[in-house]
């Protein structure tokens, strides 16, 4: 009896030692938003966790309330995000269910704009000259953290000009139309974007602050994640991308390519790079 008790102690030892490496295998599932600067993180994300032996499910959201909701709930284990500002409510109100993993980029800004031609540098000088933009600040999606700043902008600075709500597509239509004509306008953008790749435009002054300083992005989970998965952690914690690089990658798809196709290509010019993030070995 004493030698199968043993003997069945040994097997349930040998069971236990063995359930970190099984935990490690399983399927990594990733949520994003379907926005220009968090699809490269996560695509890049994806290959290297995918060449690290992990099969990789990719969620899309369209609503950064969703997107949490489901990340604390467990329909989703990781996500990148602005935890700082845009996304700040969403996170201050889940946070206790959630963890930071690692950052994996910076340089996020948000801002009005102006091109470069457009004698003027500050939100300050908006208003002398509000009858040369059309007494308007061409916004994107009503509900974006950027339009919630420039309506702030907007009662901060005694603005005469109207912010008018509309969508990314509409607000880079009249961009591209203004600029080939050398019109004056003053849009809300942001970098990274591939609009501030191809047009030269400058933000325009913030001397109130009213604007976020840069922000850093990160990946994060749901709380446990880390220490549920030691590896992926520590492959996820070894990938940093960029800011310039993210525009550029938005920048090949803005000519034409898919967004694959364009983190495909990256992956392929930073080969050496990936192989350093990749060659983290299983504890």
């Amino acid at each position: 009896m004493k030698t199968l008790w043993k003997a069945l102690c040994a097997a349930a030892m040998i069971g236990v030692s063995i359930l970190p490496a099984r935990a490690e295998e399983k399927t990594i599932n990733l949520g994003t938003m379907s926005w220009e600067d968090l699809t490269p993180i996560t695509g890049i994300t994806k290959k290297v966790l995918e060449d690290a032996g992990y099969t990789v499910k990719v969620t899309e959201f369209s609503e950064w309330g969703i997107a949490y909701a489901a990340l604390a709930k467990g329909d989703i284990q990781a996500l990148a995000s602005q935890t700082d500002y845009v996304a700040q409510d969403y996170w201050d109100k889940n946070k206790n269910r959630l963890e930071k993993i690692s950052p994996v980029s910076h340089g996020l800004y948000q801002g009005v704009a102006v091109p470069k031609y457009v004698p003027i540098d500050s939100l300050e000088q908006l208003n002398e000259n509000a009858d040369k933009f059309g007494g308007k600040i061409i916004g994107i999606e009503p509900g974006s953290g950027l339009m919630r700043d420039t309506s702030n902008a907007v009662k901060d600075y005694g603005l005469k000009l109207q912010l008018v709500e509309g969508s990314t597509a509409a607000m880079t239509a009249a961009l591209k139309s203004a600029y080939d004509r050398k019109e004056w306008i003053a849009v809300t953008i942001w970098e990274p974007s591939w609009m501030v790749q191809k047009y030269e435009v400058k933000y325009l002054k913030d001397p109130k602050g009213v604007f976020p300083p840069p922000q850093s992005y990160y990946w994060i989970g749901q709380k446990g994640f880390s220490a549920e998965n030691p590896h992926a952690r520590e492959v996820m914690a070894s990938i940093y991308v960029p800011i310039a690089d993210i525009t550029a990658i938005n920048g090949a798809v803005n000519e034409g390519k898919t967004m694959d196709q364009a983190v495909q290509d990256w992956i392929g010019a930073h080969a050496d790079l990936i192989k350093r993030w990749e060659n983290i070995k299983k504890s």
